[in-house]
């Protein structure tokens, strides 16, 4: 065999991926190009060029491509697409091309005999990805008993009872229940020995009463947070209390502070850069809050004794409306146990037998404050400050009218 002088600069034509090592067996190599001319001082045959160029006839010993290792359907049934899930370290190797040629050197002949030879782990052996992480379990429907919703990345959440009304497509009225009812009662008979003890004992539960009437209402009306607005409600009725202990418990102080709080609400809302829509949403919010809270204290202008009649027929009230009867039945209930403590606590006062009116008057009004605060889907926020205080809110303008008017 003679050596040719290597010239890198012409390429050898015809057939890419020679190396020219000697050893190099043809006859084991594949079909992967055209017929091709053999190249003088290579001393390997090439196939002949005026062959047919569709059939190609190799004569020598070849490995089997038949005998393969099973593969198993667990290994590629999950397999992911090679171009899209392939590591980052493989895809760039399969994407940048390898050279054909390599430099001639002695010390690279000695690999020329593995050429002939493929690998076998090589041909029987796909490319592996990396197995497939577990797949996450279904959640599981949420069951009618326990109340909670489907899993969450943060747990599983509660589901509400407003939520649930609002999904069946139950009515949008939904009674506080027992526990707001019971804190509702014990307001009420705080209200109640307050005003046995005296004017200012009465104060402290009734800013209690003031200020949750005015963050309840907000709550009620879906304005969350409203610090402006509730703010603004529980100064109209510290306001309206400084000026009733100042005017001597007159009535006129309450609407006095209820006309300026009305107009102080409508320059408020004026200054703002709401939408209109919102700005007048908030106005009647505002209005609402201050005329509740301020109307609230007129268990400090009523008489002692008519505070004490009705706070109480109040708590029995809410209490009997919370029991687990049909809606007309505990309205009964309710009116019936109202009258009942009213003649039980005028007993013990100069109202007497007349108390029963005082009681069922005071019972009606706080009723029509439980309905208020079961509207519209509420929520446990609402139940707990709205649904505690709005009956004994509005019942106070019936304390002080029946009370004078029984006195």
């Amino acid at each position: 065999m003679t050596n040719q002088p290597h010239q890198p600069q012409q390429p050898y034509e015809g057939y890419e991926g020679y190396d020219g090592y000697a050893g190099y067996d043809a006859q084991a190599w594949p079909a992967q190009q055209q017929p091709q001319q053999s190249y003088e001082g290579y001393g390997t045959p090439q196939p002949d060029p005026n062959a047919d160029q569709y059939t190609q006839q190799w004569q020598g010993q070849t490995w089997e491509t038949q005998v393969q290792p099973p593969v198993s359907a667990d290994e590629t049934a999950y397999l992911p697409p090679y171009a899209a899930q392939a590591p980052q370290g493989y895809g760039q190797q399969a994407q940048q091309p390898q050279p054909h040629h390599q430099p001639h050197s002695p010390q690279a002949q000695q690999y020329a005999p593995d050429y002939g030879q493929p690998h076998p782990q090589a041909q029987s052996q796909p490319y592996a990805s990396p197995a497939p992480a577990p797949a996450a379990p279904a959640p599981t429907a949420p069951s009618d008993g326990a109340g909670y919703g489907p899993a969450t990345v943060a747990g599983n959440t509660r589901v509400t009872d407003a939520q649930r009304a609002r999904a069946e497509g139950r009515s949008p009225i939904i009674d506080p229940g027992m526990q707001p009812a019971g804190l509702t009662a014990l307001l009420g008979l705080l209200l109640s020995g307050a005003a046995a003890l005296g004017t200012y004992a009465l104060l402290v539960p009734l800013v209690v009463l003031q200020g949750l009437t005015a963050a309840g209402w907000f709550r009620l009306n879906g304005m969350w947070p409203a610090r402006q607005g509730i703010a603004l409600g529980f100064a109209g009725a510290l306001a309206a209390d400084a000026a009733l202990l100042v005017s001597d418990r007159s009535p006129a102080a309450i609407v006095g502070t209820l006309g300026v709080w009305v107009l102080l609400s409508l320059v408020l809302t004026l200054r703002s850069h709401a939408d209109p829509d919102e700005r007048m949403y908030g106005l009647m919010a505002t209005v609402a809050a201050a005329a509740l809270a301020v109307i609230a204290g007129g268990y400090l202008a009523a008489d002692a004794e008519a505070v004490t009649v009705g706070a109480i027929a109040v708590a029995v009230a809410a209490v009997a409306r919370a029991l687990p009867l049909p809606t007309p039945v505990s309205v009964v209930v309710a009116l019936l146990a109202a009258a009942g403590a009213g003649i039980a606590v005028g007993s013990m006062t100069d109202f007497g037998t007349s108390g029963a009116l005082l009681g069922a008057g005071a019972a009606v009004c706080a009723l029509i404050g439980l309905r208020v605060a079961a509207y519209d889907y509420p929520s446990r926020f609402v139940h707990f400050t709205a649904g505690v205080a709005l009956p004994l809110a509005a019942a106070a303008p019936a304390v002080y009218v029946l009370g004078r008017a029984l006195a």
